[in-house]
């Protein structure tokens, strides 16, 4: 079922900020130079025009209703994860759901093995990038090599006037262990910290918004330190449960996706946008409907095997309040 709220007004006072990472969006053109090779049609995946075009619809519609429900409206920032490049970011902001809004993106290239980035979409009648960057950091492997991972990305502009930093991030997974990866995801916490510290030295009352999969819980040391260290407030704390997170792993759910600000989002100034609320995007057409996997994020695939869905995970999104 497609829902259609054209006739509803937008509530121009509340904005929505958003981050989901959207499994794997990749192309369907092999790349030399990443480890793509599943993800092309002649691979066992299969992953063909057809597939590629369905999943950019899926997603596009699921974006377009990120906090609609409170705004009205679209979101205004997207924060994504597991995109392949920009074309691919410019094929999703062009899908059926999305080509109406005036959206566009930052994106920069990583040397993450996989091929894999985070980028940043924007409306660009509320956001005016004034800067961009990103910080790279990288691992030894036990041979000596490099282990490349995903950057940091950071886009500062005008979001309806008031100047915001955005922090967009994609840690290391615990693919190998949450205990023998643990050292990364503390390794990645700290350059954060570096980066929000040079901030706030160049710009005391600086407004920042960090957002990511952290692969790494609220209550994880990597995200506490984050916290701690930094003075930011984590609003997804409390909606971790035994039966809701953003993604679900031997049927324990985890919330690795988050967005934290800093604590001036809770002053009341003029002209100023106030944070209102966080919360899960998890409604019934992102779930997987039936199965011993009832509940969980609808899959573009499960290992090999093709499902069609969204993504692996959910989204997550904050509603802010300008005065």
């Amino acid at each position: 079922m497609v829902l259609n709220f054209n006739f509803l007004k937008p509530k121009t006072n509340k904005q929505t900020v958003a981050f989901y990472n959207i499994e794997n969006l990749f192309d369907i053109y092999k790349d030399e130079l990443t480890r793509d090779k599943d993800f092309n049609p002649t691979s066992e995946k299969r992953w063909t025009i057809k597939r590629y075009n369905n999943k950019l619809r899926k997603i596009g519609y699921a974006i377009s209703n990120i906090g609609r429900k409170e705004t009205n409206s679209h979101p205004a920032i997207i924060g994504l994860a597991e995109v392949e490049n920009e074309a691919v970011i410019q094929d999703l902001i062009k899908s059926k759901h999305l080509k109406e809004y005036p959206y566009q993106f930052v994106h920069y290239n990583s040397k993450d093995e996989r091929g894999i980035d985070v980028a940043f979409i924007y409306d660009s009648k509320k956001f005016t990038v004034t800067s961009s960057d990103v910080f790279t950091y990288n691992f030894t492997n036990d041979d000596g090599s490099p282990d490349y991972t995903r950057d940091i990305l950071l886009v500062s502009g005008l979001f309806l006037g008031e100047t915001v930093h955005f922090l967009v991030n994609h840690w290391p997974s615990r693919r190998s262990g949450n205990n023998e990866t643990e050292h990364k995801r503390l390794t990645a916490s700290k350059h954060l910290q570096s980066i929000i510290a040079t901030l706030k030295d160049n710009l005391p009352d600086a407004k920042v918004i960090v957002m990511g999969d952290f692969n790494d819980d609220p209550a994880s040391k990597s995200i506490e330190q984050l916290v701690d260290n930094q003075g930011l407030y984590n609003p997804m704390e409390t909606l971790l449960s035994i039966d809701r997170g953003t993604t679900s792993h031997n049927f324990e759910w985890n919330l690795f996706d988050q967005i934290l600000i800093t604590p001036n989002f809770f002053k009341s100034r003029s002209k100023s946008f106030r944070y209102v609320k966080a919360d899960i995007y998890d409604p019934d057409f992102l779930k997987q409907s039936d199965g011993k996997y009832k509940g969980t994020p609808y899959r573009t695939y499960v290992g090999k095997r093709y499902k069609g869905g969204y993504s692996d995970h959910f989204p997550v999104y904050l509603i802010l309040k300008k005065k």
